[in-house]
């Protein structure tokens, strides 16, 4: 590597760890607290935890013809 590589190498290198540093951070309790606040807030319309109403399944089985 040139030393002119180098220096612009290390410039970016430079330039990425200030752009990090200034990334607002929370810390992990304080994250996994919001989560979980956030997930119990809107479990009441979680498909996954409450199960999907029968009538606006899209997955249910097609229902056969009745075309007499």
């Amino acid at each position: 590597m040139s030393a002119t590589a180098n220096v612009t190498a290390m410039r970016k290198l430079v330039q990425q760890l200030r752009s990090e540093a200034g990334i607002k951070r929370l810390k992990v309790s304080q994250a996994a607290t919001d989560l979980k606040q956030f997930c119990l807030q809107n479990a009441q319309q979680d498909p996954l935890l409450m199960g999907i109403h029968p009538n606006t399944n899209p997955f249910r089985p097609p229902k056969p013809c009745l075309l007499l």
